[in-house]
């Protein structure tokens, strides 16, 4: 069954929270939903929430993934469509942080930040990274800042990633930072970057 068999794009109803996940009482029926972390904590127990959704459907079973965001459910779709990634170590990914940290993570190409998701060993997160990185783009409205998360790292590197991750080449990215103070915090250096 290809996408065209998908037919719910969104739930709204009352969620009822639980070990499994959430359970979306819509007009009566209750939808289990498999939902990411922050999602989770997101949803008020006993209180209307409308979740983006994501079917997926195979031999053994039909499961459903759920989204408070669009931008979410995306980038779940995406990571679906790399090679070896299934949805439970897509969710996984998305459990490491906002859809903007997953984002920064790989176009970055931080390997090890993916690598600590649940379930995910060395040669997904790679996958994941060369799949994607050129795909994933900032989501609109997201700034340099959401990309530029990690203490620690080399600070040159960072900002050129973080300007890359905006749509620099690397090449741009390297000269537009030549100019700019180098003690300056990260942040700093991609603003000037960016007025530069």
């Amino acid at each position: 069954m290809g996408d065209n068999g998908r037919m719910i794009a969104s739930l709204r109803g009352v969620a009822e929270k639980n070990v499994e996940g959430v359970i979306l009482d819509v007009a009566g029926v209750g939808y289990g939903v498999s939902v990411t972390s922050e999602d989770f904590g997101r949803l008020a127990d006993g209180k209307e929430a409308k979740l983006y959704v994501h079917e997926h459907i195979r031999e053994q079973g039909y499961d459903l993934f759920g989204f408070t965001l669009l931008d979410t459910k995306k980038l779940f779709e995406q990571l679906l469509n790399v090679k070896n990634v299934g949805p439970k170590v897509a969710m996984a990914v998305l459990d490491l942080g906002s859809a903007s940290v997953v984002r920064g993570a790989i176009a970055a190409g931080d390997v090890k930040l993916l690598q600590s998701a649940k379930g995910v060993g060395k040669r997904a997160a790679e996958q994941i990274v060369v799949e994607l990185r050129d795909k994933v783009g900032l989501a609109p409205g997201a700034s340099a800042e959401d990309v530029v998360y990690r203490p620690g790292v080399n600070a040159q590197d960072e900002a050129v990633e973080a300007l890359v991750s905006l749509g620099y080449s690397p090449q741009d990215a390297a000269t537009a930072l030549q100019k700019i103070d180098s003690s300056l915090s990260t942040e700093e250096r991609i603003k000037q970057a960016l007025k530069g």
